[in-house]
Parts: structure tokens; sequence; C-alpha cells
């Protein structure tokens, strides 16, 4: 009996990820969530450089200012409720301190444009079309920092207006790398804040604009990670207490289905050698001078060794 309703995944790409790949992510907290399990398996990682990004404009943003390396002043920030902020960054970049803030924002902005120069994959993740327009100065923000909902107008990005963000993002990214994978997927957390009916228009606007510029031939790929979570694993069991975010079951079948996507099958063994010194590393002997524990650090040392000697850039 078939009690789930499979979504076949084929190999997208024959620029498969590997430990000579050099990952990086952007979007929603979802890319979080895959980012993190790259970085356990000790891949060649950066994650959004200046925090979480729920929607393509802000992505947009971020990719511009880093190729025309941009520099942040005082006049990108503002101070509210005792901390500095910036429109086009998280609250995690955030400062008591305008010159740590700032610091933030431009390591951050170097540290995209390096990653994007030689990066071989990109993983963009996305969360919303919903987005906020700052009536100040007419421009769409990254992030309102719970500054008050009066100060912005709430608008929903055409599918269009996606379209023609996502081919700027493409653009952008293939103006200095032109050999480089994108690949394009929907979070499946659900912003019910918006409503839930506004929600599904939201997701709909993403993956239709999303399915107007991809093209394999071209490196432009889409993963189903926001199909697997509603039609594979349709069940509340699979979501954390909230019922809007996956829970670490959900996370894992996800990102095992990612695996069998777009990794080679030659990093298999390593990852299974380096989740065996992760495990290690975070074992909690009852006596750490018993002779059974030294031999088990000599050889936990020995797996370490093994693995750094093969890529010298993995640290544990």
């Amino acid at each position: 009996m078939n009690l789930q309703t499979k979504i076949p995944i084929q190999l997208e790409s024959k620029n498969l990820i590997d430990y000579t790949s050099e990952v990086l992510l952007f979007g929603s907290c979802f890319s979080e969530n895959i980012g993190d399990k790259l970085s356990y398996f000790k891949f060649q990682t950066t994650q959004n450089p200046v925090g979480i990004l729920f929607h393509q404009k802000a992505i947009e943003n971020l990719i511009t200012a880093a190729i025309n390396e941009k520099e942040f002043t005082e006049k990108d920030i503002f101070f509210y409720n005792e901390r500095w902020y910036s429109f086009d960054a998280h609250s995690t970049i955030s400062s008591v301190n305008k010159d740590q803030i700032l610091n933030n924002l431009n390591i951050g902005i170097s540290d995209t444009n390096k990653k994007l120069t030689s990066a071989t994959h990109v993983i963009i993740t996305l969360g919303t079309a919903w987005v906020y327009r700052f009536i100040e100065t007419d421009k769409i923000v990254a992030n309102c920092h719970k500054v008050p909902q009066k100060k912005f107008l709430k608008e929903i990005l055409s599918i269009d207006e996606i379209t023609l963000s996502l081919e700027a993002i493409i653009s952008l990214i293939k103006s200095i790398n032109k050999n480089i994978n994108i690949i394009f997927t929907v979070s499946p957390v659900r912003h019910l804040k918006d409503g839930f009916i506004q929600n599904t228009q939201s997701k709909s606007h993403l993956i239709s604009a999303i399915h107007n510029v991809i093209d394999t031939r071209k490196n432009t790929h889409y993963f189903p990670s926001y199909e697997i979570m509603m039609d594979e694993l349709r069940d509340y069991r699979f979501y954390t207490e909230d019922m809007i975010h996956p829970n670490k079951t959900a996370i894992n079948y996800i990102w095992e289905k990612f695996l069998d996507a777009w990794f080679s099958n030659e990093v298999t063994s390593t990852m299974k050698e380096i989740d065996t010194i992760q495990k290690g590393l975070l074992h909690k002997p009852f006596n750490v001078n018993s002779e059974k524990h030294q031999q088990f650090l000599k050889s936990l040392a020995s797996k370490k060794q093994k693995i750094t000697s093969t890529f010298p850039f993995i640290k544990f």
C-alpha cells in the first residue's frame, strides 16, 4: 500500500556538488537549514552574508551592491529602539554601535562579491512575494525591523515583476561568473501572518516566476522543496509546534531529496566519515582519563587527519 505521493527527483545537472564545489546561499530561513547541513558536512559554503532575506528584491539589491562594490555609509542606516539598523539587511546585522553595523554591512558586501566570483553553485530560496515599501523613500525594504507598520505600504509583487527581478539576479551573477549553477527553490515555510489565501497567492507568484526564468541549458534550475513539503509530507507531524515551520524530520527528508538531485555519488563516503567525526566530537566520556577514551581520541584524530589531508580546507 502506497500512503504517500512521491515527487520524482532526477539528477538536474552534470555540474553536481562535491567537495571541490563552493556553494553560496541566499534567501529565507529555509536556505539556513540547507546551509547548516552543508556546513555540518564541511562543504565549502557561505550563507546569507547580511542575514536572512525573504524576497527576491532584497536579494537583487544585495547582489547589485556586491558587484558594484558599494560601501555602506551613515546615510544607509538608521537608529531605532536604541540600535542601528539597515533596511537592506536582516536584524542580525544590527548593532548598538554605529561603526559596528557599518563594518558588518561592508564585510557582508565584500564577502558576497568574493563568493559570487568563485562559487560553483548559488542556491536561492524565495520566501514570499509580499514586500513592504518604506513610504519616506519609496523603497522596498529587506526587513522592517519592527518599525511601525504605518510607515510602510504592503504590496504583492506580480509574476512579471518577480520574473524581471530574477532575470536581473541571473544576469548580474553571470556577468562575473558565467559558468555558475543557479538553483532556485521556494521555501516550504508558510507565511500565514499574510493570511492563508494570501500565502497561497504569494507562493504561486514565486513558482510561476521561477519557471519563467529557469533553463537547464543555461545552468539555472529549480528544486521542489515547497512541493515536497506540501505533497510528500502532507501531515502536521512534519511541522514544529507553530504548525508553520518544517521540523527536523521534514528538514532531513528534504535534505536527502536534495542530495539525490544535486550531489555526486563520490561524496557519500566522505560525508559518512565526517558525520562519524562530528558525532565523535560531541561525545562526552564518563572518564576522560580512561584507556578506552584515550584510544577513542587517537582513533578520532586519525580520522580527522585522513579527511584534512585530502581536503585541506576542512577544519574541525
